[in-house]
């Protein structure tokens, strides 16, 4: 420390010798004696940089009479909670699992009722808070669906503190929306910003009731935009990111840009650990307000469908097709008698566009479709079997997200494992032991009637097969260009997919999952190197 100190009056020093002398001759060095020298006038107000506001002050002043506490009280089954929390708080921002392998890890809500979480049952009464704020003068307020979802009561702490009782108006899974509405007038209101799109980099203030504590400011900056969450919210959003700190309580809550204007609603958080690490997420105005609109029309929320299950293009999936990476959705299930099956929609069909809109995931397919109005049509651009058609199909309206869930497969017991089937060298493609489905092999395997193709019944260590995680009695229905009903299918698309140079064949597999058997497209390497010892 003491040679760090000696260098600095060093440099103090010699630059004021050195500006002694830039003054020229006559110079006269400053004696001992005292000297009156001129009072230096300091600067009393910080000076941010260029394009920064002074302050935040303003906004928060101006805003904050519009943005409220909700506290919520419900009863709940303590023993169904997730990970132990034990209510003091809304429960989300949700804590994302950190993504991990091949996929990526579900939200995960710590309030039973919120969207994904555990149905309510009657049990300990529970407290559970979280944001709101009025938008308009008669008190109508904006909030998240997963702060209010199973309340019995909805109480409103106002700025001033008072304390309101709040009816719900309407509420939209989709989005995670809800209006909520108070006796009175007069209120303090703020609106949303529709015509300006934030721009990343643009200022943000946050402004909510996080951990209780009531009206509380951060600020930030937008720091991306068009996110898609991993997770079902992300079907009918794509949020922004913001690095304005939000945490527990803030759900619901406003985000403000300079000027006072609400741009986004506080719904959730990336967080590996639980707590913030300031990465936040946005319901943007413009869904917003459109939502709340309708909900405070007295409208459900209607969207187009498709009937179609699909996923994105991955890059091993788009090099089997010869397509970019993260062009197009693919479709791998179509709902009998939907409107995709009328018009003539095939699984592994690949939607390039809809509407005249590139489709770059199936996130983005989705809210195209969810525009529409039933009996509209909606313009497919397909990609199919090497060949672009363009296909219509009239929208029908979409069901619930509880019903579509009903829908998925429940497949059955795998049964016991058996080799009484032999496995000839010829029936080995790509590390996978295959044979055709027998009734003795649907019944020990547990498979639906609607699953067909060519069975697995071993896989090969250190295949590719075996590293993507496909096992025995899961099924290959397609691949390539083929429809698959044996061994021989599957093994003439390996046969053209190598002529045609790709690194990949894309195989829609039946998968055993702890749900029961679900479908996928899956990309598998053309990699014939371990073909003859499947296992």
């Amino acid at each position: 420390m003491a040679d760090r100190n000696k260098f600095i009056a060093g440099a103090a020093v010699g630059l004021g010798v050195a500006a002694v002398a830039a003054a020229g001759v006559g110079v006269q060095w400053p004696s001992a004696m005292a000297e009156t020298r001129p009072a230096v006038t300091r600067v009393s107000t910080f000076s941010p940089p260029p394009g920064a506001p002074m302050s935040f002050a303003d906004i928060f002043e101006k805003v904050a009479p519009a943005v409220v506490s909700i506290n919520v009280t419900s009863h709940v089954d303590l023993s169904k909670l997730q990970g132990g929390d034990e209510g003091d708080g809304d429960g989300v921002p949700f804590p994302f699992v950190v993504p991990h392998g091949r996929g990526q890890g579900p939200r995960t809500p710590a309030v039973p009722g919120a969207p994904g979480g555990p149905t309510p049952k009657k049990g300990p009464e529970m407290q559970a808070s979280g944001s709101g704020f009025f938008i308009s003068a008669d008190g109508y307020l904006v909030t998240n669906n997963h702060v209010i979802e199973g309340a019995e009561t909805i109480k409103v702490l106002m700025q001033d503190k008072r304390i309101l009782t709040a009816k719900v108006v309407g509420k939209d899974e989709g989005t995670d929306l809800a209006v909520l509405k108070v006796e009175g007038n007069g209120f303090k209101f703020v609106q949303f910003e529709t015509q300006a799109k934030p721009r990343v980099g643009d200022w943000v203030i946050a402004v909510g009731n996080p951990f209780n504590l009531g009206g509380t400011a951060t600020a930030g900056i937008i720091s991306a935009d068009g996110r898609d969450l991993p997770d079902s919210s992300s079907q009918f959003v794509n949020y922004l990111q913001i690095d304005a700190p939000i945490n527990r309580g803030n759900s619901g809550g406003p985000t403000f840009d300079v000027y006072g204007r609400v741009i986004g609603v506080n719904t959730a958080i990336y967080s590996p650990s639980g707590g913030s690490v300031g990465i936040g997420f946005d319901i943007p105005a413009d869904i917003a307000e459109r939502t709340t609109r309708e909900l405070m029309a007295g409208r459900k929320i209607v969207r187009g469908y498709l009937g179609v299950t699909i996923q994105n293009v991955t890059e091993d999936i788009a090099g089997s097709l010869g397509l970019l990476p993260n062009q197009g959705a693919l479709v791998k299930d179509v709902v009998p008698g939907g409107p995709a099956d009328k018009a003539g929609m095939q699984a592994g069909d690949v939607v390039l566009a809809a509407n005249g809109q590139n489709v770059a995931s199936n996130s983005e397919l989705t809210r195209i479709v969810a525009l529409a109005k039933a009996g509209d049509a909606i313009h497919l651009k397909v990609l199919r079997d090497g060949k672009t058609l363009n296909i219509d199909v009239k929208s029908g309206i979409r069901p619930a997200e509880a019903q579509l869930a009903l829908g998925d497969g429940q497949g059955g017991d795998k049964g016991v494992p058996s080799d009484k089937i032999p496995v000839s060298p010829k029936s080995v493609v790509l590390g996978m032991g295959l044979t055709p489905i027998t009734p003795a092999l649907r019944k020990e395997f547990g498979l639906e009637d609607k699953v067909k193709g060519a069975a697995i019944l071993s896989v090969a260590d250190g295949s590719d097969a075996d590293q993507i995680g496909l096992a025995k009695g899961d099924v290959i229905a397609k691949a390539g260009d083929h429809v698959v009903n044996g061994p021989e299918d599957v093994a003439t698309a390996v046969a053209d997919a190598r002529k045609a140079g790709r690194p990949s064949i894309l195989c829609l597999i039946w998968h055993h999952t702890q749900s029961g058997m679900q479908s996928a497209f899956i990309a598998i390497k053309l990699d014939s190197a371990k073909e003859s010892s499947a296992k």
